[in-house]
């Protein structure tokens, strides 16, 4: 091989590579919208999410906020349980009425997160701990595990905390907790 050749090999080998990449960040920017002309949203009896894009049917998929995320009705992305995006809503407007109600519920209940009233009790124990809290939706006893980033401030005095099976709960000002209470809670920060 000459060196001419070899350059002209590198070359093609950087060429190929530019049009992977290329056609990579194209295929990352190109968004697939649903809207009310393409995409059909139902609920089996079950309560889960089905849409229904052209031909293809997808059964148990869920809905995101992505940006804005406090904004729950625009850019909402429309996922399968494996998390690969289906498509992306832009306005629930865009949709009919009783579509739009069907969507705002799937996102309210994907969002739901009790705020904790009162810290009743939290005990460590090998690596986990076990609260029991009054919350908005009544007394709640739940399970976090330790480290993994399951506790975490939002905003300097807002936290989150989500439990060993996915529930949120949030504590929505830090300052109202009594002593006692901030200090159970500081343990699991």
């Amino acid at each position: 091989m000459t060196n001419q050749t070899a350059v002209s090999a590198s070359e093609a080998d950087k060429e190929a590579v530019n049009a992977i990449a290329n056609t990579d960040l194209a295929d990352a920017a190109n968004i697939k919208y649903l809207t009310r002309d393409n995409a059909v949203f139902t609920k089996t009896e079950g309560q889960m999410l089905v849409v229904k894009v052209g031909d293809e049917e997808h059964a148990g998929v869920y809905v995101h906020c992505s940006f804005p995320h406090t904004n729950r009705s625009i850019y909402l992305s429309v996922r399968t349980i494996e998390n690969k995006e289906i498509g992306m809503i832009r306005s629930l407007d865009e949709f009919p009425e009783e579509m739009a109600k069907l969507l705002e519920e799937q996102v309210r209940i994907r969002y739901f997160a009790p705020e904790i009233t009162k810290v009743v009790k939290v005990k460590e124990e090998f690596g986990y701990a076990y609260w029991e809290a009054e919350t908005t939706a009544g007394m709640c006893r739940f399970t976090v595990r330790g480290g993994g980033g399951n506790t975490k401030l939002i905003t300097a005095t807002r936290l989150l905390i989500t439990d060993v099976d996915g529930n949120r709960f949030v504590i929505p000002d830090l300052s109202g907790l009594s002593d006692k209470e901030y200090r159970m809670v500081e343990m699991c920060m």
